[in-house]
């Protein structure tokens, strides 16, 4: 009886198919003209659509490295097929309904054998699923969701205005409720789009009428609506993670961000991205993939800074869900501070920055973490060799609200008391990180979000000194929807930073120093859709500081340390902006914003005064003044201007320009090259001015190979003043008038950075080339020293050749690999060149600030990637991890320093990673 029911469904099918072609009539094949020479697959495929009636269905990464060379005169679309595909495994297969599949090694069935009932092929065929998985194959790239064969009713009739309508939204992952970032909504006709923003929100206008909204994006299968719009109204959408291995191309509409978007030297990596890329001891280090990234740099392996277009390591403003994060990194810069499992993006804006950012001149790092599974209870983790990790997320109310609980900590504190060197025991190498969030929405207009976020690191090697570090960060977020057309953000945020150093091993100066910054803020964001052309966005913020510059304090009675503490600082940093992005037509758009910032240290404190016209120093000490609580030490402010342009010279070229000035109120002194344990934050005062910078940038864009190769060229010129640097010889711990060894200096910097970056494919990547030149110049008459006799100098991270090659090859669904290649300029150094004697002691003669350099830097890595079988039904998903660091083990200078051994100066190079490092990382999902 199960048989006959088989045989009666399939049967069923087929008079329904044969019925609708018959209608129809059996098409014939059409007759193509024409000549291909090395024609990119898409290109081919794009061709013969526009040439025939007939679509084509095939996979993207399977197709993206072939071409056709053939000519057709008067050639069956058949035929034409054929000749084309002979050298390679595609294969392909021509339907009823003018489809056409184009598949890898063996083609689709698209009808059933004629003998497909013979008694002896029903015994071949075997059980029903795998009937139906054949009848799945042939339907797969047409089949059609219910909630895309409806029609969505949105709006009332009649109560449109002029014509048009607004349509809102938020789309979401199907499977956990994942806010989906950065997809394209439009329709097609009239051509209209957005993108959605990071709280997966879009908003539209559109004709009144009938329209098929299209959404598109990476990861996830393409969706449509059918609506009929009335007036304004909202329509969220679910859509499903790609998982298909054929899934439909729609060539034309494919048009990446980095064409048709206005913002330029913006760089958006998803947590997928960053988990391909190899590093040190296994742990994905999401700064780490930052630092391959055209325009980004560091001073060397082990330095927990990173370097944008020429700036310092304090002029980037690093932010979890809106908090500043003050030391991003685990142990000097051997870890990141961000656990991979929590993380969603990463948003990194080199130039153009959106008016809603400012305090730092260089760059912002925008950090974002997931809501959270709405849907059901998951978690995922990691076990590697020297960190662990887990992360358990799951909804709270279904469908409303959902918490994601991450932590992650390190047993190479317990790996050194296992081994045999008594040094080794004696020390000390730990960190931790958690990381909380919860999500909720309250109701249609209304959700709350919060985040906290802890770290703490410890350090002590060989029972000498002990370094503490700890990050405290939380932010809690109210969006507010007043309409389709606008809504609101509000956030307060509390950021805290504080590190200890201490010193047991000997009584006599057995001490403490500390350090501690904290910042509290609440920041309005608004943004307003008006119509098709014009996205506005303004807002408000205020950040309140407080610091501890520093203490120090004997650890013992036998200490001959004195307890010293300097002076805590306040101060308010204040801004409002709006900036509005208009599109003038379908090729030009631009952006025009002012953000105005105002900044105001206050009392208690007491603050020197310096003789006028002669450099600071301790003998030009003039006065000292007294201003109490809440009194105004010295005011800043002023307006920082914005401005993109994006001009589209083809469907697949653009051509883009921007400016901003930004300007910092915050200093962070350090008289190393990388940020060290001893780094402090300054506010400015009435000695320190703020810094204040310009960027102007040109750039060039194009897509290849129907938008699957990405290139970009920026050529960027930009320029400092204010910023700090330091005199020969400046201390900077413990220093009560620290504005006499610093000195406010100007630089400016310029360079050409090239991209090429495949995002789809077997093989697939970016490529990327920097040159640069970052300089300085101190020629300020309030300081002691004019360097370099106040000519032009490279500064600290001044590294003008810059190469970086990322690869992801593969092999199988279960089988990949990871490769990158780094190349770069070694940093620059001052040298002792002679020393003499003065006749009571020597004396030594440098050479001019930074006039040499270290070794040049390159570095090979490796990674291979086991996933675990592919069963949908388990009770976890694994896979593993095997990686070399330094696969060639060279031995990179970090830094070169000199000492004196008998009378004689020597050089020494000190390297961080002077070998490979292999890793094994198991990671699981469930």
């Amino acid at each position: 009886m199960a048989n006959f029911y088989r045989k009666l469904i399939v049967l069923v099918l087929l008079i329904t198919s044969a019925a609708g072609a018959c209608f129809a009539q059996q098409p014939a094949e059409p007759r193509i003209m024409g000549t291909y020479a090395s024609t990119p697959f898409q290109e081919f495929v794009k061709d013969l659509e526009a040439k025939t009636s007939y679509r084509f269905y095939y996979d993207a990464a399977a197709t993206d490295s072939v071409t056709i060379t053939l000519q057709a005169q008067n050639l069956p679309l058949g035929q034409v097929l054929e000749q084309a595909l002979k050298e390679t495994k595609l294969q392909f297969a021509i339907s009823g309904q003018k489809q056409v599949f184009i598949t890898a090694n063996k083609a689709l069935l698209t009808s059933l054998p004629d003998d497909f009932f013979n008694e002896e092929n029903q015994k071949a065929v075997g059980k029903q699923p795998e009937l139906a998985d054949l009848y799945v194959q042939q339907e797969a790239p047409t089949r059609r969701s219910g909630s895309e064969l409806k029609l969505y009713e949105i709006g009332v009739p009649g109560n449109s205005k002029n014509g048009k309508a607004s349509l809102a939204g938020t789309l979401r992952d199907a499977s956990s409720g994942e806010p989906i970032i950065g997809a394209n909504v439009y329709i097609e006709s009239p051509a209209i789009g957005t993108a959605t923003d990071q709280y997966g929100f879009y908003s539209l206008t559109l004709p009144v009428g009938r329209h098929e909204l299209k959404v598109r994006g990476v990861g996830f299968k393409n969706a449509k609506r059918n609506i009929m719009l009335h007036s304004d109204g909202r329509l969220n959408i679910e859509v499903e993670e790609d998982v298909r291995s054929l899934k439909e191309v729609v060539v034309e509409a494919e048009k990446d961000r980095n064409v048709r978007g206005l913002q330029m030297g913006m760089e958006r990596l998803d947590i997928r991205t960053i988990k391909q890329v190899p590093t040190a001891f296994g742990e994905t280090d999401i700064l780490r993939v930052v630092l391959t990234l055209p325009g980004v740099k560091s001073v060397g392996e082990g330095s927990t800074g990173m370097n944008v277009r020429g700036g310092s390591t304090d002029q980037n403003l690093i932010l979890l869900n809106d908090a500043t994060i003050y030391n991003p990194s685990h142990l000097f810069g051997f870890f990141s501070a961000f656990s991979p499992d929590v993380l969603k993006s990463v948003e990194l804006y080199k130039s153009a920055v959106p008016a809603r950012y400012g305090g730092r001149l260089s760059s912002v790092l925008e950090v974002t973490t997931r809501e959270g599974n709405k849907k059901e209870f998951t978690g995922a983790g990691g076990i590697g060799l020297l960190t662990s990790r887990l992360t358990l997320e799951g909804p709270i109310v279904k469908e409303k609200s959902s918490f994601l609980l991450g932590g992650r900590t390190t047993y190479s504190d317990w790996i050194l008391k296992q081994l045999p060197n008594q040094s080794y025991k004696d020390s000390e190498a730990a960190f931790y990180d958690l990381n909380a969030h919860i999500s909720h929405e309250i109701n249609s207009k209304n959700s709350v979000y919060l985040t906290g976020y802890l770290s703490k690191d410890r350090f002590k090697l060989a029972s000498d000194t002990l370094y503490r570090f700890a990050n405290y960060n939380a932010s809690v977020k109210w969006k507010h929807n007043f309409h389709n057309k606008l809504y609101s953000v509000v956030t307060g945020t509390h950021s805290q930073y504080n590190y200890d150093i201490s010193n047991e091993q000997n009584e006599v100066n057995a001490s403490t120093l500390a350090f501690g910054i904290k910042q509290t803020g609440l920041q309005a964001d608004f943004n307003f859709f008006p119509n098709e052309k014009h996205t506005l966005d303004f807002g408000a913020s205020t950040i309140f500081y407080d610091t501890q510059p520093g203490s120090l304090t004997p650890n013992s009675a036998q200490s001959l340390i004195k307890d010293d503490k300097l002076q805590g600082e306040k101060a308010m940093e204040a801004a409002v902006y709006i900036s509005d992005q208009y599109e003038v037509n379908q090729r030009l758009s631009i952006s025009i914003g002012l953000r105005y910032s105002f900044f105001n240290a206050y009392g208690p404190r007491d603050v020197y005064t310096y003789a006028a016209g002669v450099p600071k120093t301790e003998g030009t000490i003039t006065d000292t003044v007294s201003y109490a609580s809440g009194k105004s030490i010295a005011t800043y402010h002023g307006p920082e201007f914005r401005f993109s342009a994006r001009y589209g010279l083809t469907d697949n070229s653009s051509v883009k320009l921007s400016y901003n000035r930004l300007r910092q109120y915050v200093h962070m002194l350090s008289n190393t090259a990388s940020m060290s344990p001893t780094d402090t934050w300054k506010l400015s005062d009435s000695n320190i001015r703020p810094q204040i910078g310009d960027q102007i940038a040109l750039g060039y864009y194009r897509n290849l190979r129907a938008n699957t190769v990405e290139f970009s060229a920026e050529a960027y010129y930009k320029w400092m003043k204010d910023f700090l640097d330091y005199r020969s010889g400046a201390s900077i711990i413990m220093n009560h008038h620290i504005e006499t060894d610093v000195a406010n200096a100007e630089g400016k910097a310029y360079g050409v950075e090239l991209m090429l970056k495949k995002a789809t494919g077997k093989l697939n990547g970016w490529v990327s080339y920097t040159y640069s030149r970052t300089l300085a110049r101190v020629n300020d008459a309030g300081t002691s020293e004019i360097i370099n006799r106040g000519e032009w100098y490279p500064s600290n991270f001044d590294k003008p050749h810059d190469f970086t090659l990322i690869s992801n090859y593969r092999f199988s669904q279960r089988f990949s690999s990871s490769l990158n290649f780094t190349y770069s300029t070694g940093r620059p150094i001052t040298l002792p060149l002679a020393k003499y004697y003065d006749g009571s002691s020597y004396r030594i003669v440098y050479s001019d600030r930074n006039e040499y350099r270290i070794p040049d830097y390159y570095r090979v890595d490796l990674a291979v990637n086991i996933e675990g079988n592919h069963k949908i039904k388990k009770l976890a998903h694994s896979s593993w991890t095997i990686a070399v660091y330094n696969l060639t083990g060279r031995k990179n200078p970090y830094s070169v320093y000199f000492k004196s051994e008998n009378g004689i100066i020597k050089g020494y190079k000190m390297s961080v990673f002077g070998q490979p490092i292999p890793t094994v990382t198991y990671n699981f999902k469930f």
